[in-house]
Order: structure tokens, then C-alpha cells, then sequence
């Protein structure tokens, strides 16, 4: 057996309610809206992965999502743009990465990284 996909499903009494999140702010596009369920995507070719943490490093919260992507600076300034506020970072991990925490609107943490 081959895993081909892992998609994270978030119970939300308006699935509408995140669009312009997912959409403008982290650049996914709306691939699937049946009006209980939106589904959201990206065309880069991934890994399937599924973390289990204790926190989310350097102190941080478990985040909800982790969401890598290739140019960090370009993804901050999407963010700053929108008036989300930037809970943790940016800041260079000892494991590697450069990152940033921020909430979606639904007030989960996400993780935005890029690997340096």
C-alpha cells in the first residue's frame, strides 16, 4: 500500500469563513466546494507527512498546521499586508529552518517555514 495523500479536515461551522486566508494570504486555490466542505490545494508535488510534538520548538505552541514555503520574506509580507499579527519570529531554528507563527481565522496556530 502507498499513501498517496494526508489532508487535515478542521471542524468549522462556516467553511466560507477561511477563504481569503488560505486563498489570498497563503496563495492555495479552491479546489473542491461542495458548501460543508472546501478543500483547498496547492499544485507543488509533496511528501505525505504527519507530525506528532510536545510543542512547536523554541517554546512555541503545537501548531495546527505546518506550511512550508519557498520564499519566506514574500509569505511575511502577505501576512503583514492582510494585518495578521505575527506571534512568533521571523526567526532562524537551530534545526534549520526559518519561520514565523501566526493564527488563521479560525485561531489556529500555523507555522509558516522555509528551510534555510
Amino acid at each position: 500500500m502507498e499513501i498517496r495523500r494526508i489532508i487535515a479536515n478542521f471542524d468549522v461551522d462556516d467553511p466560507g469563513r477561511v477563504d481569503v486566508f488560505y486563498r489570498d494570504v497563503l496563495g492555495l486555490e479552491l479546489v473542491m466546494d461542495h458548501g460543508w466542505i472546501r478543500t483547498y490545494a496547492s499544485g507543488a508535488t509533496m511528501q505525505p507527512q504527519i507530525s506528532f510534538a510536545s510543542e512547536g520548538g523554541s517554546g512555541t505552541p503545537v501548531p495546527a498546521l505546518s506550511v512550508e514555503v519557498d520564499d519566506l520574506e514574500q509569505a511575511l509580507a502577505r501576512v503583514r499586508d492582510a494585518g495578521i499579527a505575527v506571534e512568533y519570529g521571523p526567526a532562524s531554528e537551530p534545526w534549520g529552518v526559518r519561520r514565523f507563527f501566526i493564527r488563521d481565522p479560525l485561531g489556529k496556530p500555523i507555522n509558516i517555514l522555509q528551510h534555510e
